[in-house]
């Protein structure tokens, strides 16, 4: 790319790299370079990081730095913060310390902030390995799916130290709502797990309370205005309510990733003997949402067990 002149204000003096630019990394890599900030990308594909170059040139002015790496070393080499999202713990682990991993690259006191959900194990053994290379870490694991990566509006669970905590805060909010550390390394993932168990024990009521009032002859949808007016009301109800009625299942989040993410809830559950029955049934319910096709298909998908 051109040389381009730099933005006069506090985020155009911080570089930023981003790892992983699939559904949620892709708009968020976005909000960082419309907030100001220098923003080099890295995509196993590369022809998914020359597309989000060329997305966010066409839409930023000429005053944006954007880039792309074709390694990760490259992407982090100047990087004052890194950001990541790929896909579980071997990803994870991999772009951080594997053969041309980002923690060899990175310059000392920078920081490796990790939005993929991955297990409590996996970021503490990463927050580990980044404090003997003399850079931050933080598991930061998001929720609030494609709409809230591509609106810039996500809920980020942290874990790590104060103090690095503090310096990525300002940058994590160019794509958050919400911020918060929750503790010590794992804590963000730990968070995440109790955000999962919530939506997977959430969706399957609202599958069988949908499924009991169609089989009734009621009107779902004037059942869901009214109980969407109590103690009822949940997310869930009102952005999924409608297209589970009308069998719509488009909308980010796969069945195929809250398996993977039950699988780690269950995993530390079993680690600390806490028993997690309803989890347990809810997982074996995806599993038949897999078997019926919709691996692709987001949680609310969960329905068709009932309503084919």
């Amino acid at each position: 790319m051109p040389e381009i002149k730099v933005p006069e204000n506090e985020a155009s003096e911080i570089k930023v790299a981003f790892l992983g630019l699939g559904v949620m990394g892709y708009p968020m890599a976005g909000h960082l370079a419309r907030a100001g900030y220098a923003v080099t990308v890295y995509n196993r594909t590369t022809a998914k990081a020359e597309a989000w170059v060329e997305d966010y040139s066409a839409q930023l002015d000429d005053t944006a730095e954007i880039y792309m790496a074709p390694t990760v070393a490259g992407a982090v080499a100047d990087a004052d913060f890194v950001f990541a999202c790929v896909g579980a713990d071997k990803d994870v682990a991999e772009v951080c310390i594997g053969d041309n991993g980002a923690f060899a690259s990175m310059k000392s006191g920078s920081v490796f902030v990790d939005h993929t959900t991955a297990s409590a194990e996996c970021a503490r053994d990463m927050y580990a390995a980044a404090k003997e290379a003399g850079i931050g870490f933080l598991d930061a694991p998001v929720s609030g799916g494609e709409a809230g990566a591509v609106n810039g509006v996500l809920t980020v669970m942290c874990g790590g130290d104060d103090a690095v905590f503090n310096r990525a805060e300002s940058v994590i909010a160019a794509f958050s709502k919400s911020c918060k550390l929750l503790g010590g390394a794992g804590a963000g993932q730990l968070t995440k797990m109790a955000n999962q168990v919530c939506i997977a024990g959430i969706v399957q009521g609202l599958s069988e309370a949908l499924n009991l009032a169609m089989e009734a002859g009621l009107d779902a949808n004037a059942v869901v205005d009214v109980i969407s007016k109590g103690a009822a009301q949940s997310w869930q109800m009102e952005n999924r309510a409608s297209t589970m009625i009308n069998g719509e299942f488009d909308f980010g989040f796969a069945v195929d990733w809250m398996r993977k993410d039950l699988g780690i809830v269950l995993n530390e559950a079993n680690n600390l003997g806490v028993s997690m029955p309803l989890t347990a049934l809810v997982d074996q319910f995806y599993a038949d949402v897999q078997k019926m096709g919709g691996n692709r298909q987001d949680t609310s998908s969960l329905i068709r067990r009932f309503r084919g």
